[in-house]
């Protein structure tokens, strides 16, 4: 089953007062790019939860947020009331200088920088579990989002692979008419050369090996080998890397085809292929 990088999962909880929510989103990467913001008073679990995340999440360019909400049972933050005192004496200070007289000191000390600071609190393992239980849940519902991003991602490639594949039986339609075209030209350019004494063995068999030069049927066998490979590793877990590398096996047969084709019909069937195959290739960048 295939999965998409792109997703997002939420989880929310309340311990002792708190109400804590994880958020994880992510988007594609080729490896895993992973940025954690997390309340201070987590921050010394930051390890675990990044170690958690990826072995959850594989790769991808992941984004986790966790934060604090208080409910009033528990005070996260607290008035540094050194940094308070040493604030009114200055201003106090201050005032007597320029023989100005306030009473009004407190209010002008809430909005002096720093006054107020994160408090200093121990994690207890229960907390640290409910924490990590979150991270998990929030990381479970993204992979959830992913799976059903990857069905949409599965239908899309069964679209486009048959849309080569149906493209590539008709070929045969035009191979006969490819080589009659090649024929022509060749003789063409012998006549406009006006040498009436040329040799026609040597002609046909020139022909001959011009035209086993340009022989298609292996490109053919190929590009349906290919094809097939695409759908069979579609179905394998974290594929997207494997299907990124058929997808260029696909192209160089496609474009040999192309090189090859000397008619213009078949011309515009590997044009069509082309495009089929760059819609491919721009939802592979998002396959897990």
């Amino acid at each position: 089953m295939l999965h998409s990088m792109t997703g997002y999962g939420k989880a929310t909880g309340t311990f002792e007062g708190k109400k804590v929510s994880v958020e994880i989103k992510s988007l594609n990467s080729k490896s895993m790019d992973l940025y954690v913001r997390t309340a201070p008073c987590y921050r010394d679990k930051e390890l675990e939860i990044r170690q958690r995340i990826t072995a959850l999440l594989d790769r991808g360019k992941v984004e986790a947020n966790i934060n604090i909400e208080s409910t009033g049972a528990s005070k996260s933050v607290e008035i540094n009331k050194d940094l308070a005192v040493a604030y009114f004496q200055d201003l106090k200070q201050t005032n007597e200088l320029i023989g100005q007289s306030s009473d009004d000191y407190l209010s002008l000390i809430m909005k002096m920088p720093d006054i107020f600071m994160q408090s200093k609190e121990d994690i207890s393992e229960a907390e640290t579990q409910f924490l990590f239980d979150l991270v998990d849940e929030a990381a479970s519902k993204l992979n959830d989002f992913r799976k059903q991003e990857g069905e949409a991602l599965e239908k899309e490639f069964n679209e486009r692979i048959a849309e080569i594949k149906s493209l590539l039986d008709r070929v045969p339609e035009f191979e006969s008419l490819r080589i009659e075209t090649i024929r022509e030209r060749m003789r063409k350019g012998l006549e406009d050369m006006d040498n009436p004494n040329f040799d026609e063995n040597r002609f046909q068999q020139e022909l001959i090996f011009y035209i086993e030069k340009l022989d298609i049927s292996e490109e053919k066998m190929r590009l349906a080998n290919h094809l097939d490979y695409f759908l069979e590793t579609m179905v394998l877990p974290s594929a997207g890397k494997k299907l990124g590398f058929i997808t260029q096996e696909i192209g160089r047969e496609i474009n040999t085809l192309g090189s090859k084709s000397y008619h213009v019909e078949l011309q515009k069937m590997v044009v069509d292929m082309k495009d089929s195959l760059e819609k491919i290739k721009e939802q592979v960048l998002n396959t897990l």
